[in-house]
This record gives structure tokens, C-alpha cells and sequence, in this order.
């Protein structure tokens, strides 16, 4: 999906900017950026991290960087920052966005004589595209309003200028953008779990659409919030980090609560709960407290050479990469009845293969349960590495086995308890070899988020859409 940081500080910012950045390693897999606004101008650096660490790309060169105000970003598309010269004045842009109608933007800028200098792929940059649609604007709040109405699909964006930095949330709200604040100095980003170590406290949530320009002293806001808010569920079931909390709700006391109350409403008898690590730990325990058995650690991820976000491009990479990340500790397996907990399932191979490995270490039976419903539709409003197509997704390969047509009852294929989810259920247990499969329902999930269901996006379980 992404990360981006951004910090204004009375003092020299770099030492917050790189560790703020560095927070947000989780959340992306491509590119790594740093820019920072110096007497001389801004100093920009882009790294690829497909086969690194970002800290390892950057250590070395932070002497060279220098002022009080900067961006970070870590990608999981296009090279940020992008840096702009334009009628509007020196800038640098960084975003988390996905742009549905690229093609369509694209070729509406080019017919008016802008041009594209920064390609990925052979591709337009996306954020470039961003800068150009801010270009247009009378002055940036006028240029960010013309990227909300533009876009199909989802933006929020940080733009640094001499004159401070300017926060921007997508207009629906898809994901949070979250202000801190310490002595001295201000940051802003969609994923605020470095906030506490680097001493910020979180001082302000931007509303869907909202802008603010954020300074040393605090913040202004430059145009009010929409009525209108989906915010990620997903962000709560796995992207998000445990301490991170978005709209003042911490990421793992969801989890939590969402385990808690799957294992009241679950009759399975069973020797313990394990959690499949990262995402599905949380989840876990609050099922075994629920359940009131103990919680086991049936598998260990091995952190110092495979963190979250090493995901190779190739499918067959990355399913050799995850079985590499978790070891399975077999004093706890032979002849036991275990309960695993995990966030999702999307295509299912990375949990067959764990399953079959945890057989052959002697476990008698594998029940899982899982922290959200099915994932029945690819997400169009971010970038989820996870599911780009539907046809990538288990269910929809289950679900077109059953169906002979692949959406002829969708709907009812996502609705808990009904025939069709059962049949469902049942073949994704053989297919992957499970004891029993159960899903977590709508319903819990969103009651253990504590928002509004229409403030949720919900798409990938339901369809739901809003643009």
C-alpha cells in the first residue's frame, strides 16, 4: 500500500525523518525516498528496496542531508518523492495512491502540453500525475481539489514547501492521515506507530478531504473535512501495525476483541491456540482468552533476515520466501488438536503449505479461524499487493468451481451462514487440507472496529463501493 512521513521541525529534522520513515516499513515493498527543504533547495534521494532493508539503502548518506523539513515515503508502486517547479513555487509531493483512470489522466495532461519525466516500468508516475493535476490549480489547496476530483480510486498526499508542509487526506478518508506533536516540532503520517519513540504525541486525526498546513507551531486548517468517511477496515484486520491506532482505535485491541468474541460463538473443543505470525497473533490470543485455553507459540517467525515487508514481485519467490519466514516449533505439534488463527486467506498456497508441514510434524488436527470474512473482490481504492485481481482470490477460484459461472450469486457467496458460503467453506477445507475452516462475520468485525458500518469500507468482503 505505502507509508509517508512527513516532519517541520525548529531544529535539524533528518534524525526524526529517517526513523519516522523508517516506522513505515511495513507498508510498503518497492521504493524507499527521502527529501528534505535546505537553504540551497530541496535534497532528494530514492532507493529500490525490493531486496533491502530501508535503512540499509539510507544509513550511509544521512550526513548529506540537511534543513528542518522533509518527507519520507516507502512505496509500493512508483519512485518518491517527486520534485516540482512550477507556477506555484518550488515543491516535493509524496502519496499513497491508486489511480483507477491513469490512462485516461494521462492523455488529458498530455493534449494540454504537459509532459512526463519520471517513468517506472515504462508507466507514467503516478505521483508525478498528482503533481501535475496540482499544477493546475490556482494555488495548492485549489490544485489538491483538482486531484480529488479527478481521481478515480483513492489520494492522500504530503507536500512540502518553503512554507511548511501540507497534509492532504483522500476525500473518502480510504486511509488515515494522523498529525504529532512534541516540543519543537510537528509530523504527519498514515501510520503512526513511530510517533512514540521519536516523542510525539498524537495530536490530530485529518477528516476524508481534509487539508491543513502543518508548522512548527502546530497546524491550520485549509479546507474543512467531508461528510462522507470509508475508511480501510483492512487496515485493523492486517495492515496496520499493533500500536498503531487510526481514528483513536488501537490496531491490536481490535484483533483483540475481534478473537474474543469469534471464540464465544465457537463450540470447538481444542489443546491451545496458536497465532500465525505477524498479523494473526493478536487475533489468537483474544480467541484463547475467549475460549479460555491456552495460547502456544506453534510458529516463530524469524525476524532478522525476513522482515514483513521483503515481498519478492514473483509469485513462486514469494511463496518460497513465507515458508522461509516461519519455523514451526515441534515441541508443540506431535498429537495435538490446534487451533490457528490468521488475518485473511487470499490465494491460500503460503497456508496449504503451512498446513501440510504441521501434519508432517505429527499435529492430529488443524482448525483454523480466520480474522475477517472471505475476501471476495480485489480492492480498487489501494494498492493491496495481496489481491490485484479476484482471480488471484481462492474463494472466486472455489466459488467459479461451483458456480460453473464465476459471479452468478456473488452476493450470496458473501453472506454468513447461507448455503452457498457453507458449500464455500467446505471446499476451501479441502483444498487446503484443513480440519475445520471458520470465518469471522461482518458483523464482528465491524463491531470490534467501534465505527459506523458506513464509515467502513468494506469492499473486499461485501462489494460495497463508493467513489
Amino acid at each position: 500500500m505505502g507509508g509517508i512521513f512527513g516532519t517541520i521541525s525548529k531544529r535539524e529534522c533528518i534524525n526524526d525523518l529517517f526513523y519516522g520513515t523508517d516506522y513505515n516499513s511495513h507498508m510498503g515493498t518497492k521504493r524507499g525516498g527521502l527529501v528534505t527543504w535546505t537553504e540551497s533547495g530541496l535534497r532528494r534521494s530514492i532507493h529500490n528496496l525490493e531486496n533491502s532493508y530501508f535503512r540499509g539503502k539510507f544509513e550511509d548518506s544521512l550526513d548529506k542531508f540537511t534543513g528542518k523539513s522533509g518527507l519520507g515515503v516507502i512505496s509500493d508502486t512508483d519512485p518518491q518523492p517527486i520534485v516540482i517547479n512550477s507556477h506555484l513555487g518550488k515543491y516535493a509531493v509524496v502519496s499513497v495512491a491508486k489511480i483507477n483512470n491513469m490512462e485516461e489522466l494521462e492523455a488529458e495532461l498530455l493534449q494540454k502540453g504537459n509532459h512526463f519525466s519520471e517513468l517506472s516500468s515504462g508507466q507514467a508516475n503516478p505521483t508525478e500525475l498528482v503533481s501535475l493535476l496540482i499544477n493546475e490549480g490556482k494555488d495548492f489547496v485549489d490544485g489538491i481539489e483538482n486531484v480529488f476530483n479527478k481521481v478515480e480510486g483513492s489520494c492522500t498526499m504530503l507536500v512540502l514547501t518553503e512554507n511548511g508542509i501540507i497534509a492532504a487526506r483522500d476525500k473518502l478518508g480510504r486511509i488515515p492521515l494522523i498529525l504529532g506533536k512534541k516540543e519543537d516540532a510537528m509530523a504527519v503520517s498514515n501510520e503512526p506507530c513511530g510517533f512514540p519513540n521519536l516523542g510525539y504525541e498524537i495530536e490530530y486525526n485529518l477528516g476524508p478531504g481534509e487539508i491543513t498546513l502543518v508548522n512548527t507551531d502546530g497546524y491550520t486548517q485549509l479546507r474543512k473535512p467531508n461528510r462522507k468517511k470509508q475508511i480501510c477496515s483492512f487496515l485493523w484486520v492486517y495492515y496496520g501495525y499493533p500500536v498503531s491506532e487510526y481514528e483513536g482505535i488501537n490496531v491490536d485491541w481490535v484483533r483483540n476483541r475481534g478473537g474474543y468474541e469469534m471464540a464465544k460463538h465457537d463450540d470447538l473443543d481444542a489443546d491451545y491456540v496458536a497465532g500465525i505470525p505477524d498479523s494473526g497473533v493478536g487475533h489468537a490470543l483474544g480467541y484463547a482468552e475467549g475460549k479460555g485455553i491456552p495460547y502456544r507459540r506453534a510458529f516463530i517467525k524469524y525476524t532478522p533476515t525476513w522482515p514483513r515487508s521483503f515481498t519478492p514481485s514473483r509469485q513462486e519467490q514469494r511463496e518460497f520466501i513465507a515458508k522461509m519466514k516461519l519455523i514451526p516449533n515441534k515441541s508443540f505439534l506431535k498429537d495435538k488438536k490446534v487451533i490457528f488463527c490468521d488475518d485473511s486467506i487470499v490465494r491460500g498456497t503460503q497456508l496449504r503449505d503451512n498446513v501440510n508441514i504441521l501434519y508432517d510434524y505429527g499435529l492430529k488436527e488443524v482448525h483454523m479461524r480466520i480474522a475477517c470474512p472471505p475476501l471476495l473482490h480485489a480492492c480498487p481504492f489501494l494498492n493491496f499487493t495481496a489481491s490485484k485481481s479476484h482471480l488471484e482470490l481462492i474463494t472466486r477460484r472455489v466459488i467459479e468451481r461451483l458456480e460453473g459461472v464465476d459471479d452468478k450469486h456473488l452476493d450470496l457467496y458473501g453472506k454468513t451462514g447461507s448455503p452457498q458460503y457453507r458449500a464455500m467453506v467446505k471446499e476451501i477445507e479441502k483444498d487446503l487440507n484443513i480440519t475445520t475452516l471458520k470465518f469471522n462475520s461482518m458483523e464482528n468485525v465491524v463491531a470490534s472496529i467501534g465505527l459506523p458500518k458506513e464509515d467502513l469500507c468494506t469492499h473486499c468482503w461485501d462489494g460495497t463501493s463508493y467513489f
